[in-house]
């Protein structure tokens, strides 16, 4: 396979780590980075994520594969950027929404080259200094394929995700969308409560910082992503999160009910469920 060059528009944590993975493999022959921050772009460049900083429509003229890494708001404009400079590219986003990036592509003709993906991997930190080059060896990725979507183009995401060391999965954009209200948006939804109610309760910091524990600090570690990032997200996929918060609301009340009630059998009986959980998560 020819190497192709990659462009990677938004080098912050999900498309640094992309970036600086591909720097060390012989995949790409060349990664350009497209960064509307100077500040990360100049990060970018001292870190050696990227080969250069081109401007949008220069990086795409040159480039084989097309890496939408922005935030999921910032995605619905930068595809609508990128698709009227596509011809032969391969054009991929990273974001945590799919069904609204893939109907702002669906308006181009050149939605033929446009992957939707995800990544399934991330940290509560962001920009270029937080970028790791291993952040995706077996990891899974979701592709997304649409009704205009073109097997070539398929086919080289499928590559480039094979090159990162990710097992791939494959849904529909809709699909997704409800999946990830599961298992990444209401859990970032769950921490951001359990902060803010920490924070209200417990009124000294300093008490929090002595007595917390690993368990504490791994359920609220995702507390601290920010809501430049999540805002949108949730907007975005809104009612499958408000599908998933409802059924999360009735099980926080049905252990608040057996406390209430002092149904302690019951009580063992939600937790022994919820160990059922390690069935589903690889050990």
């Amino acid at each position: 396979m020819e190497q192709p060059v990659v462009t990677i528009i938004g080098v912050g944590l999900i498309g640094g780590s992309i970036a600086l993975k591909l720097r060390s493999l012989p995949y790409a022959k060349h990664v350009i980075g497209v960064e509307a921050n100077e500040q990360h772009a100049q990060k970018a460049l001292t870190l050696g994520l990227v080969d250069e900083i081109l401007p949008l429509a220069e990086a795409v003229k040159h480039s084989t594969v097309v890496i939408i890494a922005t935030p999921v708001n910032a995605a619905l404009q930068v595809i609508q950027q990128v698709l009227p400079h596509v011809t032969h590219q391969t054009v991929l986003d990273v974001g945590s929404t799919k069904v609204p990036i893939v109907s702002a592509a669906a308006d181009f003709s050149q939605a033929s080259n446009f992957v939707p993906t995800h990544p399934m991997w991330g940290t509560e930190f962001s920009g270029p200094e937080a970028a790791t080059a291993d952040a995706f060896t077996n990891k899974a990725v979701v592709i997304c394929s649409h009704p205009a979507l073109l097997a070539s183009h398929l086919q080289q995401a499928v590559q480039l995700y094979q090159a990162l060391g990710m097992h791939i999965v494959y849904m529909t954009p809709e699909e997704h969308d409800v999946h990830v209200a599961y298992v990444s948006h209401v859990s970032h939804i769950t921490s951001f409560a359990l902060a803010n109610t920490v924070l209200e309760k417990e009124k000294e910091e300093n008490t929090i910082f002595e007595l917390a524990s690993g368990g504490f600090e791994s359920t609220v570690r995702l507390a601290k992503s920010t809501a430049s990032m999540w805002v949108p997200i949730l907007q975005q996929n809104r009612d499958n999160v408000l599908d998933v918060l409802n059924e999360h609301i009735t099980q926080l009340r049905k252990f608040k009910t057996c406390l209430e009630k002092e149904n302690y059998t019951y009580l063992a009986e939600l937790i022994e469920q919820a160990n059922s959980i390690k069935k589903a998560l690889k050990q």
